[in-house]
């Protein structure tokens, strides 16, 4: 099965995941993590699945002014936190959602995000999956949320279950391919 998991990532959290559902997916040669900058001109490769996914901020997806603001998080840590290579300059998986062009593939979405009821936190995840939906892909399992503690770290356990995670979409993409598995 061939997969493309698409991520944005401030502190690494988000890339931490996306590489640990790509372990769960069945690893290289067939499956790529692409940061979303990165992740340009899908549509020339033959893809199964894309997993797309991003830290929740503001109830939903990154803007670029939430990706500046990030800078004041790191400032505030004093050395606790560190931020990814160009995370609060390059566009992220909404700007990556809005150049989307016809792929047939099917979707899966994830976010990082704390613990808490979503009313209060928002999920990046559901805004991915309905956008995914709107750019014609069928997703395999609802929107996952991965969490991370109140000093923007993943809480224990989150990269064995984004690992679990990545296994149940490649059995559902195959399920729902007709392939045997």
């Amino acid at each position: 099965m061939r997969a493309v998991i698409v991520y944005e990532s401030m502190f690494g959290n988000t890339r931490q995941i996306a590489e640990a559902i790509g372990e769960g997916l069945g690893g290289a040669p067939d499956v790529q993590v692409l940061r979303s900058d990165l992740a340009t001109d899908l549509t020339s490769r033959t893809i199964d699945l894309v997993v797309v996914g991003a830290p929740t901020h503001a109830w939903g997806l990154p803007r670029v002014n939430t990706r500046r603001g990030t800078r004041e998080y790191v400032r505030k840590a004093r050395g606790e936190l560190t931020l990814e290579p160009g995370a609060d300059a390059l566009p992220g998986v909404r700007e990556w959602l809005a150049s989307l062009a016809t792929l047939e593939a099917f979707g899966a979405a994830f976010d990082t995000r704390f613990r808490a009821p979503a009313m209060f936190t928002g999920r990046a995840s559901k805004v991915i999956g309905t956008e995914l939906v709107k750019h014609g892909r069928t997703l395999v399992a609802a929107p996952e949320s991965f969490i991370v503690d109140r000093q923007h770290h993943l809480i224990d356990g989150e990269l064995a279950r984004a690992r679990a995670w990545g296994e149940h979409l490649r059995y559902q993409t195959l399920e729902r391919a007709g392939v045997s598995h």
